[in-house]
């Protein structure tokens, strides 16, 4: 008696119903999004632990913004009309905590150009992980990492007229959304950028004029014309003004109670809209950041 044998369907490279030649293994939705977590959340750690072992960093990411504030703003406090202000140190506390955050997140970028270099770079990018999720990480720890200095600033608060408040809690959040924008710009920039003096150097030209040009160290309301304009396309203005109007204290009327809020068409906008605007930078440098890296071999 002859006997059927029952054969499965045939998947081989003549089929047409099986998988093309040479095309990727199907992937399990749940599994690529379990490893993509892990990716953020070890590069994530990764960050953490090089900023926790580097105390000599620490310390010496302290000094610039310490020199602002002290010194900088002792000095300039002492010459200015006793009418005009009632402490310029507590109107400049606001950037000098952008400031903190500003070099250690900027530094995540530097590292990116140095993995690079060394070829740890590409040990990452063969990893089968999105590399979006590459970039997360990497930024979710430079934004810890400048947060901490943040935490930093904001102990020295009560010495220019900043108390300890709940609403400090708030203020710890917005640095926390800054950071992570500066971290994505620098990505951004270290993922277009291959040489590490380079990347130095064009980020120093870029970072240093948006800080100055931020309303950091002078009001922005009643500006020249072309300084006004340039002040207000900055969107790290709004950065310094939202957490100048939200830290309790003095920061926000430190110059004589008059406005120091960015205007626009006599509109001053709100502290939720400029928060909005730095969260939108963030994207808008991810983004970028993203698309580009997804070209990098």
């Amino acid at each position: 008696m002859a006997q059927t044998e029952v054969h499965g369907p045939r998947t081989g490279p003549g089929d047409p119903s099986g998988p093309a030649p040479g095309a990727p293994a199907p992937r399990d939705a749940g599994g690529g999004l379990a490893r993509d977590l892990r990716t953020v959340k070890v590069l994530w750690h990764r960050e953490t632990i090089r900023f926790g072992r580097n105390k000599l960093r620490i310390a010496m990411g302290m000094v610039t913004p310490l020199m602002f504030l002290l010194v900088l703003g002792t000095g300039l406090n002492s010459a200015m009309s006793e009418d005009s202000l009632r402490d310029f140190r507590a109107f400049l506390f606001p950037g000098v905590v952008l400031m903190s955050v500003q070099a250690p997140a900027i530094a995540v970028g530097a590292s990116i150009v140095w993995d690079r270099k060394s070829g740890f770079l590409r040990q990452m990018l063969v990893a089968p992980v999105r590399r979006s999720a590459i970039l997360v990480g990497t930024c979710l720890g430079g934004a810890t990492s400048g947060a901490a200095y943040g935490v930093l600033v904001l102990l020295l608060g009560p010495v220019v007229g900043v108390p300890y408040h709940p609403q400090l809690l708030v203020v710890l959040l917005q640095v926390v959304l800054v950071s992570f924008a500066f971290t994505a710009l620098g990505v951004a920039a270290a993922v277009c950028i291959r040489r590490p003096e380079t990347f130095q150097v064009a980020v120093s030209l870029c970072m240093m004029p948006l800080f100055f040009l931020s309303g950091a160290m002078f009001p922005v309301d009643g500006l020249p014309g072309w300084l006004g304009a340039v002040v207000r396309v900055n969107p790290l203005t709004y950065a310094v003004d939202a957490l100048r109007r939200t830290m309790p204290g003095d920061a926000a009327t430190a110059m004589g109670g008059g406005s120091t809020s960015p205007q626009w068409w006599g509109w001053t906008p709100s502290v939720p809209v400029e928060t909005c605007l730095v969260a939108v930078l963030a994207v808008l440098a991810l983004a970028v950041a993203t698309r580009r890296f997804s070209r990098v071999e």
